[in-house]
């Protein structure tokens, strides 16, 4: 019973680091795509030098 146990718990926490990882995939590309998307887009305001970010 406990060796059941122990492969049933193993499933689960390899199961959710999977769809953890998947998920930050995800919000990477997201972060990626916008990062992308703020040189494409990006205008000066009030003659200003274009950049999108303070940094």
């Amino acid at each position: 019973m406990l060796p059941l146990i122990l492969v049933l718990l193993l499933v689960l926490v390899l199961f959710g680091f999977g769809f953890a990882v998947k998920a930050l995939w995800i919000v990477a590309g997201v972060l990626l795509v916008l990062w992308l998307l703020g040189f494409v887009i990006r205008r000066p305001v009030g003659g200003g030098t274009g950049r999108w970010y303070r940094w």
